[in-house]
């Protein structure tokens, strides 16, 4: 293992932005040009690029959700596929499932010093999760695949779409912010024209590994690479044997029984009468074909289907990552 330490951070990250910056001097003296400040994800890209050339084994990621997409989707774009790196999630972003998941706690000058103390000692990587990213990819052969850990469709995409509304995210942190926008979607939902829209889901067609494709709107599609999602939510179980490391949940459109059904699905209490339903599919697939006008929300960020409106979801490959 290299003995040297990278570490991405994003200052625009919601708690980098509030720390005033006290990681970067001490971050820029430990580090020197391991520590990496990209202002954008063309820089971004070519950074991690330099360092796949150094064969960096190990980098830390100071931000959200988001900023961890961003390096994974870099990562599997310039690293080999066998020299794979382990990352370490400084969760300094809005939202931070991934690191909750994983179990990351520590970030900043703590998380520094902790990943520096555990490379002295040769304890590095004595603490460590694996987990399979979810890479989007499209037809287009020259678009770039977008590797993260959460992404969804139709009410999924509405409800991020309210997350984000400036009026809720300057008003609020985010864990309020979370709770004032699930009463601001319950509100929007109870209208009758809204919920009408909402529960008429959106035209897709999704074929899971080698099926027959299903030509059938959906109110909501999940997929994930997480093992565990914040504050007891996970709405996720098996139907048939798992076919692969992507796990899926897949809401047909006017499914019955939704209000009844809503609050047992994302606590992750399904039963018989759901599993038995044929508007409520849950499973474990290696790759996903969806064709739909809808737009894909990867850890908070939207991404379009293409000209051909096909995106494809694959099992990436097994990545490390180190606790602190």
């Amino acid at each position: 293992m290299s003995g040297r330490i990278a570490l991405i951070h994003n200052p625009r990250s919601r708690r980098n932005t509030k720390d005033g910056g006290q990681l970067i001097p001490e971050a820029r003296a430990t580090l020197g040009p391991l520590f990496i400040c990209p202002p954008n994800r063309a820089e971004l890209f070519q950074a991690i690029e330099e360092l796949a050339r150094q064969d960096i084994r190990v980098i830390g990621v100071d931000g959200g959700d988001g900023t961890v997409s961003d390096v994974l989707s870099a990562v599997l774009a310039t690293y080999p596929k066998d020299r794979l790196p382990a990352l370490s999630i400084f969760p300094s972003g809005n939202t931070n499932l991934i690191a909750n998941d994983i179990g990351c706690h520590l970030r900043g000058l703590p998380a520094l010093s902790a990943l520096q103390h555990r490379l002295a000692t040769g304890t590095l990587l004595d603490d460590v999760c694996y987990r399979h990213p979810v890479v989007v990819s499209w037809s287009d052969p020259e678009r770039q695949p977008v590797a993260g850990m959460f992404c969804g469709l139709a009410a999924f995409t509405r409800a991020i779409e309210l997350a984000h509304n400036p009026a809720i995210l300057r008003r609020y942190s985010h864990d309020t912010a979370i709770f004032a926008t699930i009463m601001w979607g319950l509100k929007r939902f109870l209208q009758r024209n809204t919920r009408q829209t909402w529960l008429q889901g959106s035209p897709m067609i999704v074929t899971k590994d080698d099926g027959p494709p299903d030509s059938r709107a959906r109110f909501l599609f999940l997929c994930t690479g997480l093992h565990r999602l914040s504050r007891g939510v996970w709405p996720f179980w098996l139907d048939d044997a798992p076919r692969g490391g992507l796990i899926y949940l897949d809401i047909l459109s006017n499914p019955p029984g939704l209000a009844r059904n809503i609050l047992s699905v994302l606590r992750g209490r399904i039963s018989d009468r759901l599993r038995e339903s044929k508007a409520y599919h849950s499973g474990m697939s290696a790759k996903i074909t969806i064709q739909t006008e809808d737009r894909l929300v990867m850890d908070g960020e939207p991404l379009d289907t293409g000209p051909d409106n096909t995106i494809h979801l694959t099992e990436g490959p097994r990545m490390a990552f180190v606790r602190c």
